[in-house]
């Protein structure tokens, strides 16, 4: 069946805005619940909400409203509300396959992945339009310290054998990227034990390393890796990072000029390039450096900041101060705000 994209629910409660949908024909049911989807579907909850609640005013009956009302809910991020609407629908339809997985994702976005996981499990072999239960499952089971099912969801997810080398390594990368570390490198040299020649699984437990602060030990996962997959230009940009925090300038240089060749259009060398530049005293260099990654990304505030530094370096005093102040500015703009919850 036609799915949407997931991450559109994760990251986003609401969908992009869009021209109003028009309204329906007078006493007719069927167009009104076309109506309510549509205004779901295309950014307007509010006004879906607002259709929902007259059609109970005129004592319709149609079932899927209250699972309707719940998308609506959670499209305005208002998630409480959404997981009561979702209990309604699966009173009067315990085998609402959306309802079940809709309620399953919003408990999840509550903090209950523990409440979650039945709902998905009992939704999991009919995927719809809404949400990917195999990947939800595998976060819940993460969340719950329910590691080796969390492997079986993602293998699911990826289409790929549940005790397979790739299931594992699958399941490490999303066990790192939720700071689950030990585990994550547990499952990644699981994986390099069932295929030693498995591609990424070194650069995997050479970025856990990084992680974990031990630049000795992920210099030589990386440099693994690198003999391996000698294209990867990723692994390039981490091992010049690791060589750079080892202090050894050279080794990081040489490795971010062929992460340059590799990835011409990636700013992660070039910003890279420019912290070596520095810390070898070759102001000019890092400016040189430091202002094409401008170029390429005038978004990104330690490039400014690094840049600032640079010009500072080589007596360009006020073109620091402006890069630095536009540095600051924009750190402070990414910065997550506390709301105000009265």
């Amino acid at each position: 069946m036609k799915r949407s994209l997931l991450l559109v629910l994760l990251l986003s409660p609401a969908i992009g805005m869009a021209q109003l949908p028009q309204a329906p024909a007078p006493g007719d049911s069927t167009v009104s619940v076309i109506s309510v989807r549509k205004a779901i579907d295309t950014g307007h909850p509010d006004q879906a909400l607002a259709q929902i609640e007259s059609l109970r005013k005129s004592g319709s009956h149609i079932a899927g409203l209250d699972r309707l009302e719940g998308t609506a809910l959670y499209a305005k991020g208002d998630l409480r509300a959404a997981d009561g609407a979702f209990a309604s629908a699966l009173e009067q339809d315990p085998k609402d396959v959306e309802a079940l997985q809709m309620r399953g994702l919003t408990l999840f976005r509550l903090g209950r992945p523990a409440d979650a996981i039945p709902l998905l499990e009992r939704s999991s072999s009919g995927a719809i339009a809404q949400v990917d239960p195999d990947y939800i499952l595998g976060l819940c089971y993460m969340d719950t310290r329910r590691y080796d099912d969390a492997r079986h969801a993602f293998a699911a997810q990826f289409g790929v054998p549940q005790n397979s080398a790739t299931a594992y390594l699958v399941a490490a990368r999303m066990l790192l990227r939720r700071q689950y570390v030990p585990v994550s490198q547990q499952f990644a040299r699981k994986a390099l034990e069932i295929d030693p020649s498995l591609p990424l699984a070194h650069e995997l437990l050479g970025e856990i390393a990084l992680a974990d602060g031990h630049t000795d030990e992920a210099i030589t996962e990386l440099e693994k890796e690198r003999l391996r997959n000698p294209a990867a230009g990723s692994v390039y940009n981490r091992l010049g990072d690791a060589y750079l925090r080892e202090g050894k300038l050279d080794d990081a240089e040489r490795v971010l000029e062929q992460d340059v060749l590799l990835e011409p259009n990636s700013t992660g060398p070039y910003i890279l390039l420019g912290k070596v530049k520095l810390k070898k005293g070759d102001g000019v260099g890092a400016v040189t450096f430091l202002e094409h990654a401008r170029a390429m990304d005038p978004g990104n505030y330690m490039t400014h900041n690094l840049l600032g530094q640079a010009y500072r370096a080589i007596g360009r005093s006020e073109d620091a101060s402006r890069e630095l102040a536009v540095g600051q500015q924009l750190q402070a703009a990414s910065e997550p705000k506390l709301e105000n919850s009265h």
